[in-house]
């Protein structure tokens, strides 16, 4: 089992994490802000950390920057937001940010995002330095995150030029964001319909705006 630093300034998002994970016997670090995580980090050295966007005294983003600049982002890093933004998403995951848990968060969505981050390497600044290129997808079709979905970032990298405008940035990051469920769903348009959120006509619509190539789209009923 995993040492998991959960930091959010919400008590009982605290206690909900805490409770779910440590009943999956994981050992689990609460901070109620940057200044606590930061301690946390230091004593514990985590596995995997939690980390809500917005507090109080320092947000979760400048908190990941800071450790990225210090090379301290040695741990996967899974962000915690009720109302991110396309601006913040791609911030954090140009950082190093693994994945997005979208707010509120149920057991289900919690333990597959863990299991996730804890099979895989956080993106540090080796892969993606702050003046370069952004790897993956963090946002999802007309959201940061959609239909409650966790959004991480595919296992092969593809990079996207962030001195675009945020419409062409948008519309890249949507592309890749489909073209990894279609990937992810063996081409199966039903089940990526599901998954997004979705419905299939707009699904359609929505691919073929962004150019995606729907040859291997099995048309699953």
């Amino acid at each position: 089992m995993a040492n998991i630093l959960v930091v959010d300034d919400e008590l009982g998002i605290r206690d909900l994490l805490f409770e779910i994970l440590n009943d999956e016997g994981h050992a689990v670090e609460l901070a109620e802000n940057a200044a606590s995580a930061r301690a946390a980090r230091l004593a514990s050295r985590p596995d995997l950390v939690l980390l809500d966007i917005w507090m109080p005294d320092t947000d979760g983003v400048t908190l990941l920057k800071e450790w990225a600049s210090t090379g301290q982002l040695n741990m996967p890093v899974i962000m915690m937001s009720g109302h991110a933004t396309i601006e913040t998403a791609v911030e954090a995951t140009r950082i190093g940010a693994l994945a997005f848990l979208e707010k509120p968060i149920t057991m289900q969505k919690l333990l597959k995002s863990v299991e996730l981050g804890l099979s895989r390497k956080p993106v540090t600044a080796a892969g993606a330095t702050l003046k370069g290129t952004a790897p993956g997808a963090p946002a999802s079709a007309g959201h940061v995150v959609a239909a409650a979905q966790t959004v991480v970032l595919p296992p092969t990298h593809q990079s996207f030029d962030l001195d675009m405008p945020l419409r062409e940035a948008r519309d890249a990051f949507e592309k890749s964001y489909f073209e990894f469920h279609l990937n992810q769903e063996n081409g199966s348009m039903t089940r990526v319909a599901e998954k997004t959120g979705l419905e299939r006509t707009h699904l359609y619509r929505k691919l073929k705006q962004l150019g995606v190539d729907l040859s291997k789209a099995k048309r699953a009923s």
